[in-house]
Order: structure tokens, then C-alpha cells, then sequence
């Protein structure tokens, strides 16, 4: 797989586990960066004793002292393999999300964080799906294999298999879609991944958020089949584009105190800007 790009992406919050790596853990230790003074009595390792923090004490308590430990995390891609994401207009949607994935899996392994995939449709595609790696050769040979597929799943109802496979311990999700799902079912996402720190990537083309002023056009419904031919004009641009921006609204609502604010890749993705919005955290 030739021309994988590096992305950096910081997690919200703190990870607990016990794997070395470079983010933050909700576990302490003794080494590390500084955290806090605690009791001797609560943390008992006299090789912490902090011997100024204890002088101090009136009441005489010794105090040790506490290192924030850093650790390794998983981050998961879920893909969405549903008709839509077909769509080729000014890019092929279905290669910006391979090319995401593959840029996930280079740069999650070459800093000892573990990749994993989850593809999804009408349910989880369990003969696609990869647990988390730290084997780059591993992940990118997964996302090579999703590469050979065609997406053409009715609905993308499979997200709510796909969080449950990822079970109760906490991990970055990078959730990878056009996200033209019914509000019921973004919600449903969202609601189910909330144990995770979800980044939701939303591929939008220009062809679909700005059309042309005049001219024909003959659209088909990727998931119904359902053909529809449209005479544009400005008026009716007007009325497409308000409702792509009431779309993104909609969107950006549902998924409010559930996740991060969504990220609009529109045609291909720059990945010098989405490591920028991926480490906003």
C-alpha cells in the first residue's frame, strides 16, 4: 500500500492501561511527570517519600510522592460499507476512507498504540473485522483487504454491532462515514459509544454540497436503487443547499455531549489539517 500518509491525534481524557506508550493514564506510579502529593499510608512506597511535604505537615502525615504514567491505547476504526459510501463524484468516497484507515493504522502502530477495524453495513462484517494490533504488517493488510471490497450494504445499522464489539474499556474511535443515516440511528451511534472517545469523520463531496446552478441531473439512490432525474436551477440549489447545511446541523446536534464535534473531509482529506483537528481534544 503505497502512499500512506502520518496522522497525529491526541485522546481526550485519560486511558488506563498498562501497556507503556506516549498518552496520558488515569494510573500513578513512580515515574513519570509529576502529578500530586498523597498519604504514605494510602501509597505506601517509601522510595516517594516527599521529605519538604511532610515537614510541613502540622500534623505530622508523610506524605509520597505521585508520577502521572504514560500508557499505549487502542484506536478503532469503524467504517461504514453501506451503498453510499459508493458514491464518486469529485473523489471516490470509498478511497478517502481507505486512505484514512491506512493512515490510522501506520500512525498508531509506529507510536506502540494497537489499531483495530470494524467495518460495517446492514450488521458488523465479521469476516473484515481486525482486533487491535500493534503489528503495523497486520493492520495495514486489514485495511488492504477492506480495500477490495465494494460497499453496498442497504443501512448502516451495523454501527450499534460494531460499538458492541468494542466493549466497556475505553478506547479512540475514529468514526468513519457519510453519516446519510436517519437521526434515530445517529443517535443510536452516539448512545453506544458512549463509554469511547469518538471522533466522527464525515465524507462529504462537493458534487453533493454545492450542484450546478443550471442543468440536468440524474441522481440514484445508492442504498434503494430509486433513479430520479432533476432540471437545476438556482432556486432549487437554494433549497439543496440549505438542506445539506440543515443536514450537518442535525449532525452536529445529535452527536453534542456525546463525542467530539464532527470533522467535514470534503473530496480528500489533508492530513496536515485533520492532525490538527484530530489533537483538539
Amino acid at each position: 500500500m503505497n502512499g500512506i500518509v502520518d496522522l497525529l491525534y491526541r485522546p481526550r481524557g485519560c486511558f488506563a492501561d498498562n501497556r507503556a506508550g506516549v498518552h496520558s493514564s488515569s494510573e500513578v506510579g513512580g515515574f513519570g511527570v509529576f502529578r500530586d502529593q498523597a498519604p504514605f499510608m494510602r501509597y505506601p512506597d517509601a522510595r516517594r517519600i516527599d521529605v519538604r511535604a511532610t515537614l510541613r505537615d502540622p500534623f505530622g502525615e508523610t506524605y509520597v510522592r505521585r508520577f502521572e504514567q504514560r500508557a499505549a491505547i487502542d484506536v478503532y476504526a469503524l467504517v461504514d460499507l453501506s451503498a453510499s459510501m459508493s458514491f464518486v463524484g469529485a473523489a471516490d468516497r470509498f478511497r478517502v476512507a481507505i486512505g484514512l484507515c491506512a493512515a490510522l493504522a501506520y500512525s498508531a502502530t509506529r507510536i506502540g498504540d494497537r489499531f483495530g477495524l470494524l467495518p460495517y453495513e446492514d450488521d458488523l462484517i465479521d469476516r473484515l473485522a481486525v482486533p487491535a494490533t500493534r503489528s503495523r504488517r497486520a493492520a495495514l493488510a486489514a485495511v488492504e483487504r477492506l480495500g477490495a471490497e465494494t460497499p453496498r450494504g442497504s443501512n448502516a445499522k451495523g454501527v450499534l454491532a460494531a460499538a458492541e464489539a468494542l466493549g466497556a474499556m475505553r478506547k479512540l474511535v475514529i468514526l468513519i462515514s457519510d453519516f446519510r443515516w436517519p437521526g434515530r440511528l445517529i443517535e443510536q451511534a452516539f448512545d453506544a459509544l458512549a463509554l469511547h472517545d469518538v471522533a466522527p469523520i464525515v465524507l462529504v463531496d462537493s458534487v453533493e454540497s454545492v450542484p450546478p446552478k443550471w442543468g440536468v441531473l440524474a441522481l440514484r439512490d445508492s442504498e434503494s436503487g430509486r433513479r430520479q432525474t432533476l432540471l437545476m436551477r438556482p432556486a432549487l440549489q437554494r433549497r439543496w443547499m440549505v438542506a445539506e447545511l440543515a443536514r450537518r446541523q442535525i449532525l452536529v446536534r445529535l452527536s453534542s455531549l456525546r463525542s467530539r464535534v464532527p470533522i467535514y473531509v470534503e473530496d480528500n482529506f489533508d492530513p496536515v489539517d485533520l492532525s490538527i483537528r484530530l489533537t483538539a481534544a
